[in-house]
């Protein structure tokens, strides 16, 4: 391991500044600025370093993104030969350029034989603002413009723009100036949380069949896709019931409805399949993917459309008028081949379908079974929550559980690891490549934290 960053500027310093010129994302800025920032100067794999230099085990991937982990060399000389050779070009004027091919060749050679063409975007908001318009714009062509009305679940994220947060189900975002007409949403399917004295499965299939009664409630003839995570992410980390997807699968198809998937965190092997929607055996019409794309390095996303869709834009759609300045750029493009090549020749997808992530899961049951704070594990691969539950025998919740949850996390940093909070439930996403000994720490940092915030709370 290398040695950490040595500092030219005291922290102070940057807390001040930052406090000075930023605005961060999703927190109290006043209460940040009295406390000061995180200032992270150095990545390597699962590792990150703060500017006091002190370690932290990233138990998140950034933000669900960095799956091939800190400090690839790979990616950052694809990187700069890209600069060298052609740092920009755009996608308009009738141009291309030979790495967006590439790009494309290689992500759809990794895709399910369903899928054929893309829109490329900077990130995953984008790629949910870019769905909207091209599901409307696909259902003009075939003359039923009426049908523009999206559905989405309550609790769902889809990023933070205007169009991504109404077709999200967070309700603090939409009070926020985030709602706009034409969007619609049905439950999450958080068993736990509201499947009272129903099986898990039978929970999976009412939550499903709330999307026949919210299409039959607004007239098939008027919607155009439900649009939802295979599993929820931002929303707490929440895996459907057996039986869930296929139902809403054919609902979708039943109605005329087209099925589309956030594959923004689920994609590029985060739960042992190349992609979210493979592991819950359903088929998309689009998926929407950025994060993993190019492990981070690089701001990159997309739109996927099925060939049914591209036929439609391509054959009888005339011009479509959309496309972003930075679409298919050629450095991002370079990354994301690197990325992609990465994954496949080294075999990490595999090696966490079959070995860490059931490593992963096994080392949490051992750990949190029996534990007084934990309800319930969820996961699969590389991605896990735990609940908590202030009575595990009824599934009764802390009345408090967001701050129990936001002190457990606090706490995380305190002992070097960093997991986040998400409602009454704790989530981690360690980086693709994590060995066993990282996930060892990633677990025994965690149960510190879970046991020290139990101690506070009198539960242990």
């Amino acid at each position: 391991m290398t040695v950490p960053h040595n500092p030219t500027r005291s922290t102070r310093d940057y807390q001040a500044q930052d406090a000075a010129h930023h605005i961060h994302a999703f927190l109290d800025q006043k209460a940040l600025n009295e406390k000061g920032a995180l200032v992270i100067v150095k990545g390597e794999r699962l590792n990150l370093w703060d500017n006091d230099g002190k370690r932290y085990l990233d138990g998140m991937s950034g933000l669900w993104c960095t799956n091939l982990g800190y400090g690839r060399k790979d990616l950052a000389a694809a990187a700069s030969r890209q600069l060298e050779e052609l740092p920009y070009y755009n996608l308009f004027f009738h141009t291309t350029h030979p790495r967006v091919i590439e790009l494309s060749e290689l992500l759809f050679s990794l895709l399910p034989d369903h899928y054929s063409h893309a829109i490329y975007t900077n990130s995953g908001s984008e790629a949910n603002e870019a769905l909207i318009r091209t599901v409307r714009r696909y259902w003009q062509i075939l003359g039923k413009p009426q049908k523009k009305i999206m559905i989405g679940r309550w609790n769902g994220y889809h990023g933070s723009t205007l169009g991504s947060t109404a077709l999200g189900g967070m309700g603090f975002m939409h009070e926020m100036g985030g709602m706009l007409p034409d969007f619609a949403h049905i439950g999450e399917p958080y068993w736990y949380a509201q499947g009272g004295d129903l099986s898990p499965e039978e929970f999976g299939l009412k939550a499903a069949r709330e999307l026949e009664s919210k299409i039959l409630e607004l007239g098939a003839e008027n919607v155009a896709a439900f649009v939802a995570e295979p599993f929820q992410g931002a929303g707490g980390m929440i895996f459907p019931p057996a039986g869930y997807w296929a139902e809403i699968q054919r609902i979708c198809r039943q109605y005329d409805v087209l099925l589309c998937a956030d594959e923004v965190i689920g994609g590029f092997g985060r739960t042992g399949e190349w992609f979210a929607h493979q592991h819950f055996g359903f088929q998309p019409d689009t998926l929407t993917i950025a994060k993993g794309l190019t492990s981070g390095y690089i701001p990159m996303g997309g739109l996927v459309l099925s060939k049914r869709m591209a036929e439609v834009l391509v054959e009888q759609g005339g011009v479509f008028a959309h496309g972003l300045t930075y679409s298919g750029h050629p450095v991002a493009a370079a990354v994301a081949i690197a990325n992609l090549q990465a994954l496949r020749d080294e075999r990490i997808v595999e090696q966490v379908k079959q070995d860490t992530g059931p490593y992963l899961h096994k080392a949490l049951r051992e750990a949190f079974a029996d534990h007084p704070l934990i309800g319930e594990i969820q996961g699969t691969g590389l991605v896990a929550a735990l609940q908590f539950a202030e009575d595990k025998a009824s599934r009764k919740r802390f009345a408090n559980e967001s701050d129990i949850t936001w002190r457990c996390r606090t706490i995380g940093f305190e002992e070097g690891v960093i997991i986040r909070s998400t409602l009454g439930r704790m989530i981690m996403a360690p980086a693709l490549v994590a060995t066993h000994a990282e996930l060892d720490e990633l677990v025994e940092k965690t149960k510190r934290a879970v046991d020290r915030t139990a101690q506070e709370i009198g539960r242990l």
